[in-house]
């Protein structure tokens, strides 16, 4: 039980680094630094298509992958 939820911790890690790398930047230059979290916050840039797909994808994965790190640890330290 301990080596797989460790083994699907590592999947879960590789996936979420997969799907962060595959998505594309959202602002460029210190002007985006500046304004592009704005415009995330306030719903001016809607994603569509495979760029939901991947913002999707992202927070199940960053989710799963805290949750099972939390439950390896507890089996771990138990």
């Amino acid at each position: 039980m301990d080596v797989a939820l460790k083994i699907l911790l590592i999947i879960f890690a590789l996936g979420l680094i997969g799907a962060v790398l595959l998505q594309k930047g959202k602002s460029a230059g210190l002007t985006g630094a500046i304004t592009g979290g704005a415009e995330h916050l306030f719903g001016k840039q809607k994603a569509r298509g495979l760029d939901l797909f991947l913002e999707r994808l992202t927070v199940a994965l960053a989710a799963g992958f805290f949750i099972l790190a939390l439950v390896v640890s507890y089996f771990i330290n138990a």
